[in-house]
């Protein structure tokens, strides 16, 4: 994998036809089977190597796996406060999912001169904040078919409700349930860029 210059590029907003008539417990489903799948594979597979290996190993890859599980307790919630917390755990996997993406390729990270940085200095992905990662992807990873900026913005927008102490836009449950639609896609699509012995993952887009 390549971190290069993204060329024009084209929102992302559009999720997979496949899961359209999927209700909100459906896509929670596949989200979470999706997610433990991956993290499963790169927690203790052997396959990564190196820096790589080592950053996986000590990245919390398997609250990745618990906050996905977590999704469909959101489903059938109608408060201000259960849609912020919804909003919380799906900002938290969106986030794990960019940076497991640059674990696996840290190899081409490390050798990133711009790289993220915080106070001048280069910091490694799992480190780094939504924000960080947000810019560095729009920087150097999305290019004119997968620009999945808008997606991780709204995500990101909702999700920070849960530290204000004054009004924000939080959506409703319809919104959030077409966040889902639209993370069950991001997901894959991670997956789909992540190097897997055998096309392991080859089925990935079947969850």
């Amino acid at each position: 994998m390549m971190l290069t210059q993204p060329r024009r590029a084209r929102h992302c907003m559009n999720p997979d036809r496949d899961t359209l008539d999927d209700d909100a417990m459906t896509l929670c489903k596949k989200i979470a089977t999706l997610t433990k799948s991956m993290m499963d594979f790169w927690e203790g597979s052997g396959w990564a190597q190196g820096a790589a290996a080592r950053l996986l190993d000590k990245s919390m890859l398997r609250w990745q796996t618990s906050l996905a599980e977590s999704l469909s307790r959101w489903v059938n919630a109608t408060s201000d406060g259960d849609l912020i917390l919804a909003w919380s755990n799906l900002g938290a996997l969106v986030e794990g999912q960019l940076k497991l993406f640059l674990c696996v390729y840290y190899h081409d990270y490390e050798k990133d001169i711009a790289g993220m940085r915080r106070r001048g200095q280069k910091i490694d992905p799992d480190l780094s904040q939504l924000e960080e990662l947000r810019q560095f992807f729009i920087r150097r990873i999305w290019d004119a078919g997968t620009n999945w900026n808008p997606y991780v913005e709204l995500v990101q927008q909702r999700r920070n409700a849960v530290h204000a102490f004054q009004r924000r836009d939080i959506g409703n449950f319809q919104e959030w349930t077409d966040a889902l639609r639209l993370h069950l896609s991001f997901v894959r699509d991670v997956g789909g860029g992540l190097p897997y012995p055998d096309e392991q993952f080859s089925g990935l887009r079947e969850v």
